[in-house]
């Protein structure tokens, strides 16, 4: 049984459904998830803008012991965030390893060549960000917040820390549902702006950079955040539409939503 949290839908520039359950309002964070990597592929473009960073550089440019292996030599930050970096499955809920200890994991897969869901790349990612912020004095994070959501106005009511006192990139994020709505309204209407994150990989055709893509229900330009147990972000930029659902299921389906979700939004998909 599926037990909903919150059921939030702006569309056309108007808040048409504000629905919650089981304890939560308006107000009270969610915990994201998986949901919480959606942040980086827009992070990772704002700064390659900003020059801190370019998607398609290795991180053996930054980090140096992965310049003798034959695989992680190759692996680049697009791949990190595709999740197809070569990376094994792992490193997901309690197992999100610090950044010492993603570096020093082993590539399973020729990096490009298999898409492999799991935390350890976004973690990678995180390492070599953090390097390139030093001379600024900024997290990962504290780059997000300061670039991306403190100008729009979006606050997330917590992040967990890791043992080492970091925070995580793949999962971490407890956000009130507005709030996830306010960023999902930046990146509906700055779509274009963020395209790269909307893009396949020639090994995923339905993941972008922290998002997934179409399926089987929905808009042809459909994408969504997703979270375990029904926590999810969707966002339809030709529709001018972005619906956040929060819940409690561990057999929540993306596709079954969306088939009811938009003739109940008024919505043709």
């Amino acid at each position: 049984m599926h037990e909903l949290h919150a059921l939030v839908v702006w569309h056309d520039g108007r808040l048409a459904v504000g629905e919650y359950g089981g304890g939560y309002g308006r107000d009270k964070p969610h915990a994201l998830y998986s949901g919480t990597k959606s942040f980086w592929g827009v992070a990772a473009l704002a700064a390659q803008r900003d020059g801190i960073l370019a998607l398609d550089e290795r991180v053996a440019d930054t980090i140096p012991e992965w310049q003798g292996d034959d695989y992680k030599r190759r692996v680049t930050l697009r791949q990190l965030l595709q999740l197809t970096s070569g990376f094994a499955f792992g490193g997901l809920g309690a197992a999100v390893p610090p950044y010492a200890k993603a570096l020093a994991l082993p590539l399973a897969n020729e990096p490009g060549t298999r898409f492999t869901y799991g935390g350890i790349p976004l973690q990678v990612f995180g390492a070599v960000f953090a390097r390139k912020l030093a001379s600024r004095g900024q997290t990962p994070h504290e780059y997000l917040r300061a670039r991306i959501l403190d100008p729009i106005g979006m606050q997330v009511g917590s992040w967990r820390t890791l043992a080492d006192g970091t925070n995580p990139l793949p999962t971490g994020a407890f956000v009130a549902a507005p709030q996830w709505l306010k960023y999902g309204q930046f990146v509906c209407e700055h779509h274009d702006e963020y395209a790269e994150c909307f893009a396949g990989s020639a090994a995923n055709a339905r993941y972008g950079l922290g998002f997934w893509l179409r399926g089987a229900a929905g808009p042809t330009d459909l994408a969504y955040a997703s979270g375990s147990g029904g926590q999810a972000m969707y966002i339809v930029p030709s529709q001018r539409m972005v619906v956040v659902h929060f819940g409690g299921s561990a057999s929540f389906k993306h596709d079954a939503f969306l088939k009811r979700l938009f003739p109940r939004a008024g919505v043709a998909a």
